[in-house]
């Protein structure tokens, strides 16, 4: 069992803590950009290319849950292990998928702080997996080898 607080009978503290991380990265569109010039084309390029990857990611993974979708981490009584489609590529798309884009997001609008915040991010969804997890592991007796065979939020790297 993790030794991480469940926030909630089904982890309702988690998804608030997410919200307000979130509103912060976007909101850091509302201050001027940091850089510009041609640095600023390219991060703004290589920002979209991210954005995108990301929203697809999450976009799949939302997509391959299909009935076992809630947005709580404790998953649903009578729900099932999903090991297809984007989460045969990482336990938590969703998560990873939004890390990616936030980051690209910082990277789109030049802001130091957007790009710190989706690190922030990175961490967040790590413990929140790692609580969701324990839970996952307590409702499907398949899941510890589904997690030593697929990584954990973005695909091929972590």
């Amino acid at each position: 069992m993790s030794g991480l607080p469940s926030l909630g009978p089904r982890g309702e503290g988690w998804v608030v803590l997410q919200g307000v991380l979130l509103v912060a990265i976007a909101a850091c569109g509302l201050v001027p950009p940091a850089w510009e010039g041609p640095a600023r084309l390219v991060t703004a390029a290589a920002g979209a290319v991210l954005i995108v990857v990301g929203a697809a990611l999450a976009v799949a993974g939302l997509r391959d849950l299909r009935e076992n979708l809630t947005p709580l981490p404790r998953p649903r009584d009578n729900g099932v292990l999903v090991e297809t489609g984007a989460y045969a590529l990482a336990r938590h798309p969703i998560y990873g998928g939004l890390v990616i884009a936030a980051a690209g997001w910082g990277l789109a609008i030049a802001s130091p702080v957007a790009l710190v915040l989706s690190l922030g991010l990175l961490v967040f969804f790590d413990l929140k997996s790692r609580r969701e997890e324990a839970w996952l592991e307590a409702s499907y007796p398949g899941y510890p080898a589904y997690r030593r065979r697929t990584r954990r939020l973005i695909p091929f790297l972590y």
